[in-house]
C-alpha cells in the first residue's frame, strides 16, 4: 500500500479536501441519473454507493483522524448502510495508507524529543498497522519484541473542526432534529478527544487487563510507560492475526465457541460488573493467537455506565418488561425515548416502533445459550433497521431519541453482536460471566 508524506492539519485544509470530494460526489450523482436511462433503478444506485463509497473513503483516509474514525463508526452498522459503503468504510479499521518513513521519524521525534532508534534497540520505521488515529510500528528494546502507536500529527487538534463538517452528514442520515441534539454530537467529540489522550488509553488499558486477566482464553499485552507519551503508546508485541482475518476460513466450530466465549464473557464482565466497557468493537481490534486465544487492544474509547441509564437499559433486555405496556412505557420515558412534550401521534409510534426493536435486539438475553451462527436473528435486525430506514412516518418526527449513552452502548452490542456472528459462535453461554 502506498504511503502518504503528509497529512491536511489545518482547518482550511481539511475543509478544503471535503469540499472536492463533495464534488466528486456530485459528478457521481449525475452519472447516476443518466444510467437511469439505460439502466434499471438498481444497477444504477449499485454503482451510485460504489462510486460514492469509494471517493468518499479515498478522501477521508488521507485526512485521517476524526473524519474517517466517523467512517470507522459508520462501517459497524451494517444494518444502515448500502453494503459498497460498509465495504470501503470497514477498511477504516485497519487497512489505511500509512505514513511515510521520512514522515514517521518525524513525527516521534517532535513528540518524544529523540529520534527513535535513540530509544529502542531496533525500530521498523515501516507500519505493520495503519488505522484512523495512529499507526503501529514493531521496535525491539532488550531483546523484547515491542509495537509502537504513533499518533498521526494534528488530528487531536482538529477533533472540533472535522466533526463540524461531518455533522450536516449525520443530521441528514439519523434524521436528528432539535435543539437537544448537540449532546449526541459533544459525546462523540468528548469520546474522540479521550482516544487521542494516549496517557488515558495506557491507564485504560492496565485497568481493564487487570480487571479481566482472569476470563479464560483471553490476552492482554503489557503496556510500557518509559515509551510512551501522551501521542505514543508502546507495549508488547502481540502475535496473532484479526479476528476477522480468522473468521473467514476458519471452520473449527471448537475453535469459534471457545472465542465467541471469551469474547462474550469479556464484554458482559466489563459492563455488568466493572460498569465501564470497551467501547469499540471492531475487528481491528481483536486478535486470534496460534491457541485460538483473544487478544484484546486499543482501549482508547472507554465508557462508563451510570447507573441512571444502566438500570432501565438492561431491564428492557427482561422479556416480562418488555411484554408488559406500563413497564416497557415508564423505560422509555427513563432512557428518554419517550418524552413528555411527544405528542400522542409520537407515543404511539415510538412505543410501537421500539417494542418491535427491543424485541429482536435482546434476543440473546432470553435464553441461557445462544447460537449467534444463525444468520435468522441478524436478518430481523437487518430487515426492521431497512424497514424504519425508508419510513416516511418517522421521517415526519424528530429522530432525536434517548439518552446520549445510547451512542456508545449500542455501538458497543452492534459491534459485538457483529463480532460473534463474523467468528459463527454457535454455542455461547450468555451468563458464564457471573462465575468471574
Amino acid at each position: 500500500m502506498k504511503s502518504i508524506d503528509r497529512i491536511p492539519t489545518s482547518k482550511i485544509q481539511r475543509a478544503g479536501k471535503l469540499v472536492s470530494t463533495g464534488a466528486k460526489v456530485g459528478v457521481n450523482f449525475l452519472k447516476y441519473y443518466g444510467e437511469k436511462i439505460t439502466k434499471t433503478e438498481e444497477e444504477a444506485k449499485e454503482n451510485l454507493n460504489k462510486n460514492n463509497a469509494e471517493d468518499i473513503y479515498s478522501g477521508l483516509k488521507q485526512l485521517k483522524g476524526s473524519a474517517l474514525k466517523v467512517a470507522q463508526m459508520l462501517s459497524m452498522e451494517k444494518s444502515l448502510l448500502p453494503q459498497a459503503y460498509v465495504d470501503k468504510f470497514s477498511l477504516a479499521q485497519f487497512s489505511v495508507p500509512p505514513l511515510s518513513s521520512p514522515l514517521v521519524i518525524k513525527t516521534f521525534k517532535n513528540y518524544f524529543g529523540q529520534h527513535p532508534n535513540h530509544i529502542f534497540d531496533e525500530f521498523d520505521s515501516e507500519s505493520v498497522n495503519a488505522a484512523s488515529i495512529g499507526q503501529v510500528h514493531k521496535a525491539e528494546k532488550d531483546g523484547k519484541q515491542l509495537a509502537v502507536k504513533i499518533q498521526y500529527p494534528g488530528v487531536a487538534d482538529s477533533i472540533k473542526s472535522d466533526l463540524a463538517m461531518v455533522k450536516p452528514i449525520a443530521i441528514k442520515m439519523f434524521n436528528i432534529k432539535g435543539k437537544d441534539s448537540d449532546k449526541y454530537f459533544q459525546e462523540v467529540e468528548d469520546k474522540l478527544v479521550e482516544e487521542t489522550n494516549y496517557k488515558l488509553e495506557i491507564s485504560q488499558s492496565k485497568e481493564i487487563a487487570k480487571a479481566c486477566v482472569h476470563i479464560p482464553n483471553l490476552l492482554f499485552p503489557e503496556y510500557y510507560d518509559t515509551y510512551s507519551s501522551d501521542r505514543i503508546i508502546t507495549m508488547d508485541f502481540m502475535k496473532g492475526e484479526h479476528l476477522s482475518e480468522f473468521a473467514k476460513y476458519n471452520s473449527d466450530k471448537e475453535k469459534a465457541n471457545q472465542l465467541g466465549q471469551a469474547l462474550w464473557d469479556f464484554y458482559m464482565f466489563q459492563i455488568h460488573t466493572l460498569k465501564k466497557v470497551h467501547a469499540d468493537p471492531h475487528p481491528g481490534n481483536f486478535l486470534i493467537n496460534e491457541d485460538a486465544q483473544l487478544i484484546a487492544l486499543d482501549f482508547g474509547c472507554m465508557k462508563s455506565i451510570p447507573d441512571e441509564f444502566y438500570i432501565p437499559y438492561f431491564e428492557l433486555s427482561d422479556k416480562k418488561i418488555i411484554d408488559n405496556p406500563e413497564l416497557f412505557s415508564k423505560k422509555l420515558y427513563e432512557l428518554e425515548i419517550l418524552t413528555p412534550t411527544d405528542t400522542p401521534e409520537e407515543l404511539v409510534f415510538f412505543t410501537a416502533m421500539f417494542h418491535e426493536l427491543l424485541s429482536v435486539f435482546t434476543l440473546p438475553f432470553h435464553d441461557s445459550i445462544f447460537d449467534f451462527s444463525n444468520p435468522e436473528f441478524f436478518d430481523k435486525i437487518k430487515n426492521l433497521a431497512e424497514r424504519y430506514s425508508k419510513s416516511t412516518e418517522l421521517r415526519k418526527f424528530n429522530g432525536n431519541r434517548g439518552s446520549k449513552h445510547f451512542i456508545y452502548i449500542n455501538r458497543t452490542f452492534f459491534g459485538l453482536y457483529n463480532l460473534m456472528f463474523d467468528l459463527k459462535a454457535s454455542s455461547v453461554k450468555i451468563n458464564q460471566f457471573n462465575n468471574y
